[in-house]
């Protein structure tokens, strides 16, 4: 059973309330019979003071007001009103034809409209409607102008609240991102680091190439981009040697047989098809995949030659030939780096492209030495035993044999700090971490 209690109340529209003002009672008894058989509230008042004295106790739609009253005429009364009641809507009823008193009530007063008596009564209960919906019309148009005025404000609040969300969720995901690449670049020096222990010789090799040919990149002025693709391939130019056998990784370059080097060759056919999968890595693909290309058209396995070959693998070829000299891989006994330098400005345009050459060796001068100044004043070395939480390794920590334990940027905690201090009490090695510190102006 409905609980009828329960529905909701409807609540009826007010009739509106009309105040009729004059000095004569049958002309008032006459204005409230009339106006409540259509439906209207009606307020008498003999005389302008009892109409103000009822207005200050009781909201009136409409006043309609004689004009001629003693003590106080139909004008002063509707002055009155507009300056204390203007939303009430104020008619004037005269009896005679004083064109005068009218236009002072019209001015002073800014009467709707004035009546004469005697009245027809559907005009003047007409008259009435008209003005009430005249006033109905202004009050709405207040109300959604006012409405429209908070609605914007609202709405700038809002845009404001919503574009302080917008740039902290960018900067939320700006962080993230970086975080995302930071990991992505030592996954990438791990998987390298993996390779590298197959053999004692390659350890650190893979990462002094990266590193050597990213600051090729920013001497040449290479956009970031492209800088970061040539550093990841440098990071991992000899993935395709996973599968090699021990033999030939310690065979020398220049020491392997045909069959050998056509073997070795085909580790950037290895690499091209590890590395497929990852749409990420496709710059760096096709850097490796070039990487055994000469400037002057004789390479492997295209034959390309001068600006075909991309600038990538341009500069990984004399970053990876550089090391190798020294490392022992690509010659049948270890350079020093100034013998490896003297044989690649010797290879330059043949081998080597001569505006990497010319990057290269501006690197090995003063350019470098700017650099490691650079370093000096950014960071500072200290042993494991000095470490403290929260401080920033401002490069990759490198154990003596050259293999990776930490990235750059990995913020220390104490857990890690044990673990390092551990690492060389066992091992019975030491280690150098270099710590990121503010620059002093």
């Amino acid at each position: 059973m409905t609980d009828i209690s329960a529905a909701p109340e409807v609540v009826e529209p007010k009739a509106p309330t009309i105040l009729c003002v004059d000095d004569e009672p049958n002309i008032l008894s006459a204005l409230r019979r009339l106006f409540r058989t259509k439906g209207f509230q009606v307020r008498i008042a003999e005389g302008g003071k009892a109409g103000l004295a009822l207005l200050e106790t009781e909201a009136v739609d409409l006043v309609i007001s004689d004009m001629r009253m003693p003590e106080m005429d139909g004008a002063q009364f509707l002055e009155q009103v507009r300056s204390r009641w203007p939303d009430t809507v104020r008619l004037l009823l005269t009896g005679y034809s004083d064109v005068t008193s009218i236009i002072g009530a019209i001015n002073r007063g800014e009467i709707y409209r004035y009546i004469t008596k005697p009245w027809d009564d559907n005009d003047i209960v007409l008259i009435v409607r008209q003005a009430l919906e005249r006033k109905a019309l202004e009050l709405e148009k207040r109300r959604l102008e006012a409405l429209s005025i908070r609605q914007n404000e609202e709405l700038k609040a809002l845009n404001a609240s919503l574009e302080a969300k917008v740039l902290a969720r960018t900067a939320e995901l700006s962080v993230a991102n970086e975080r995302l690449k930071n990991t992505f670049i030592t996954s990438i020096k791990v998987f390298a680091t993996v390779i590298e222990m197959r053999g004692g010789s390659l350890a650190g090799h893979s990462r002094r190439v990266a590193d050597l040919s990213r600051r090729l990149a920013v001497k040449l002025g290479l956009d970031s981009k492209l800088a970061q693709e040539i550093f990841v391939a440098g990071l991992l130019h000899e993935v395709g040697k996973v599968g090699f056998a021990d033999e030939l990784l310690k065979t020398p370059v220049a020491m392997m047989t045909p069959a050998q080097l056509d073997t070795y060759r085909n580790h950037i056919v290895q690499a091209e098809q590890l590395l497929m999968p990852l749409q990420d890595l496709k710059g760096a693909t096709e850097i490796i995949c070039a990487q055994f290309e000469r400037f002057d058209g004789t390479g492997f396995p295209n034959k390309l030659a001068a600006q075909d070959i991309p600038i990538g693998a341009r500069i990984l070829a004399l970053a990876s030939d550089f090391d190798s000299m020294q490392i022992g891989t690509l010659t049948q006994r270890l350079l020093n780096p100034e013998e490896s330098r003297i044989i690649i400005v010797h290879s330059s345009g043949k081998r080597y492209d001569p505006e990497v050459v010319a990057a290269f060796v501006a690197l090995q001068g003063g350019g470098a030495r700017e650099e490691a100044e650079k370093q000096k004043t950014a960071e500072m070395a200290i042993a494991p035993r000095d470490l403290e939480p929260g401080m920033v390794l401002s490069r990759d920590l490198i154990t003596p044999s050259g293999l990776l334990m930490l990235s750059a940027d990995h913020v220390m905690d104490a857990r890690l700090i044990s673990k390092l201090r551990d690492f060389v009490r066992s091992g019975g090695i030491e280690l150098t971490a270099y710590i990121r510190v503010d620059r002093k102006n």
